[in-house]
């Protein structure tokens, strides 16, 4: 999975470990099988993310030279910005499902590859 994504294999052992975690997927130790926990139509982007150690998409950088005209006082000026952009982005996720994400994967995947059609099947 890991070269799949183009990762160390401990990230991903990190992140399915918080998807397992919050109850989104099981997996059983010492064997590469790991099972969708809950309904895929149930399951939000929101508690994907939710999942995941960072939960901030935007970060005001703390590390600026106060005596710059701009260092100095950005973090105040971008801090209301960007909360409101992570409210706006969080009740988005709400709204996208994997199921849906999956469906639409499955229904290209498909169009590219015909004899795929077996392997994504469920989700289409």
């Amino acid at each position: 999975m890991a070269e799949s994504v183009q990762t160390n294999p401990t990230n991903v052992r990190k992140i399915m470990g918080n998807l397992r975690n919050t109850g989104l997927i099981k997996t059983i130790n010492g064997r590469a099988q790991t099972v969708v926990a809950k309904d895929i139509n149930e399951i939000s982007f929101y508690d994907i993310y939710q999942s995941l150690d960072n939960k901030e998409l935007f970060q005001v950088d703390t590390n600026t030279e106060p005596r710059c005209v701009v260092g100095g006082s950005i973090q105040e000026i971008l801090q209301d910005d960007y909360a409101l952009l992570q409210t706006t982005v969080e009740e988005k996720m709400k709204q996208i499902s994997l199921g849906t994400v999956l469906h639409q994967l499955a229904t290209i995947e498909v169009q590219k590859k015909r004899g795929n059609q077996d392997i994504v099947a469920k989700f289409l």
